[in-house]
């Protein structure tokens, strides 16, 4: 049996539970580091939170997305100047097959050097791929998404390098007359790949640009997100201190009043 202040002691027990409640939220916290973990926290703090999480996750993948659309264009680049080098080298060969000191044979095996060079090319436009796509076997569009929200897209127009599209096929040295043709028609292929490659370039240059701006946009997202969810360490710090002494006051109120009332019965005992 114990004599007790029954006010005093269901005051200070009901304070007590509900500062063990708030001391775990704020313990909580501190050791997440989120203010908001569970809408009871801040209902509407978290639908906002949940919003703008969206835009900075969708950002970055977007940011992904246009790095592999610049190894795309990396890759084009590469392709682009392998096949401008075998253009050179071809404009070369009908150079020199042009040439009246060429004999027949000399124009064959010219010949022969030449249709390697093309067999190149195609090779090049066929087998060069970006995960699984043809990058310069044909004119279909690359289209990027370049940021979080529908409608936020860039088109690369990728390009056909082949020897078809370049009006190679009937490339021939073979006469000084299909020689000094073939020097025309090389010309415009040359001026064609390296206005892709201008092209290339051009895309590339942009691509850069989105870039840049989706990651300042994405910073700046970032840094209100923190400013909401985030856990102010020093205010719960301070919480936590204030919240543990008067629990601890608590705590020592009722062992008072029970330690009081024990000396009280031990009199009665007397």
């Amino acid at each position: 049996m114990k004599l007790h202040n029954q006010t005093m002691i269901a005051f200070s027990v009901t304070r007590y539970q509900k500062n063990d409640r708030t001391m775990e939220k704020t313990i909580d916290k501190l050791s997440t580091g989120l203010a908001i973990r569970r809408a009871s926290d801040n209902a509407a703090g978290l639908a906002v939170s949940e919003t703008i999480r969206a835009q900075v996750r969708g950002l970055s993948q977007a940011q992904r997305n246009m790095q592999d659309g610049l190894s795309v264009l990396q890759a084009a680049n590469e392709g682009l100047n392998n096949v401008n080098g075998l253009l050179q080298r071809g404009r070369e060969l009908a150079v020199m097959s042009a040439n009246e000191t060429m004999t027949a044979e000399d124009r064959k095996a010219s010949q022969a050097e030449l249709d390697e060079l093309l067999k190149a090319i195609d090779d090049t436009a066929q087998k060069l791929e970006f995960n699984t796509k043809k990058i310069l076997g044909e004119n279909a569009p690359l289209i990027l998404m370049v940021g979080a929200n529908p409608g936020q897209k860039l088109t690369v127009d990728l390009v056909d390098t082949s020897t078809s599209a370049l009006n190679l096929t009937q490339a021939s040295v073979l006469t000084s007359e299909s020689a000094e043709q073939l020097i025309q028609t090389l010309d415009e292929a040359i001026i064609k790949t390296t206005g892709n490659l201008t092209k290339i370039g051009s895309y590339y240059e942009a691509i850069e640009h989105h870039m840049a701006n989706t990651m300042v946009k994405e910073t700046n997202l970032t840094s209100s997100l923190s400013k909401l969810v985030d856990t102010d360490m020093a205010k719960e710090m301070m919480n936590y201190i204030s919240q543990d002494i008067r629990q601890n006051s608590d705590q020592l109120i009722v062992s008072r009043i029970n330690q009081s009332a024990g000396d009280a019965l031990k009199l009665f005992n007397s």
